[in-house]
Parts: structure tokens; sequence; C-alpha cells
């Protein structure tokens, strides 16, 4: 799927340096809205490069491309995959993520609809996710896409986060 002069395709093991920059890049914009010290346990998660390789284990990612730069992704866990905040029987989308420089081109929603696409594909009846109060271009594009608030949870990094479904049905 080409937008422009991007390129959407499934990010892999080789891409994981990529995507971890991403993530750092990505999310960096959040350390002004955090204490000190939910932004170093934040950030910590971000500078472990490990944890994107065992995402890349479980879940399909999906990437936005301008030339061979990576500039957005997203990732999907099939269900089976059970965490404190997400039911064996759901699948969920994590990390989606988009350069700054990038923002405002549709990438993260792109990248959305193609986790939403994947997981229908894959007969998946209901997707969730969470995201946080300080993160309200995400809440945008999650609630016009369809998803709902099923309800808040404990807090995160001292802030307010929400769970999301979309029933796939």
């Amino acid at each position: 799927m080409t937008k422009n002069n991007l390129i959407y395709r499934n990010g892999t093991t080789s891409d994981v340096d990529q995507l971890q920059s991403l993530g750092i890049i990505a999310y960096g914009q959040f350390q002004s809205v955090l204490t000190p010290d939910n932004w170093t346990l934040f950030n910590g998660n971000l500078q472990d490069k490990q944890k994107f390789i065992d995402l890349l284990k479980i879940a399909r990612c999906f990437v936005c491309l301008d030339n061979d730069k990576i500039v957005g992704v997203a990732y999907i866990i099939p269900s089976g995959n059970p965490t404190d905040l997400f039911k064996s029987e759901w699948s969920y989308i994590r990390m989606v993520g988009v350069n700054p420089t990038y923002r405002g081109q549709g990438i993260a929603k792109a990248l959305t609809q193609m986790c939403i696409d994947f997981a229908k594909q894959s007969n998946e009846k209901t997707i969730a996710l969470h995201t946080s109060e300080f993160m309200d271009a995400a809440r945008h594009i999650y609630e016009n896409i369809g998803f709902k608030v099923l309800k808040e949870i404990p807090t995160l990094f001292g802030k307010k986060y929400w769970l999301y479904t979309l029933d796939l049905n």
C-alpha cells in the first residue's frame, strides 16, 4: 500500500533496530508530561531492545516507510496471549507510534486500520488496546475508528489509562 511516497509493509525482526529507534523518537514527546521518575520507567522500556524482539515473536507488525526509513509502526497481538489487561480471547494493538516529523499524514490511522483488517482476516472477535490521558491524538483516532472505552484501568506512570475494545463481529 502506498500513500504519497510512503510504503506500508509487514515489519520483521530485521527491522528491530529501526523499530526501537522509532519507539524512542515517537514516545519521547511524553517526557514533558511525566514526572522524572515515571519518565525513567517509561523510557526504560523503550531502551530495552529485548522487549521489541519479544514483541515481534508474538505480534504481527505493520510499518510505514519513507524510502527505507521506518516512520510509523503498530503491532497486533493475536488472541491467546493474555496479560493482566487483555483477555485470552482478545487480540490487541500495542505501541502505535509515528515519527513526529510525519504526524498529521494519517499514518497512525492507516496502521491501526491494518491491524483491524488483519484481526478480521484472522477471525478475531474482539480487538483491544489501552491508551492514556496524555495520548490525545491516539484516543481521537481510536474513538473515530469505533473503539469504545470499556473501563478505566489503574494508573500507569502516574497517569490515567483506559482500556478500549472494538467488536469485530
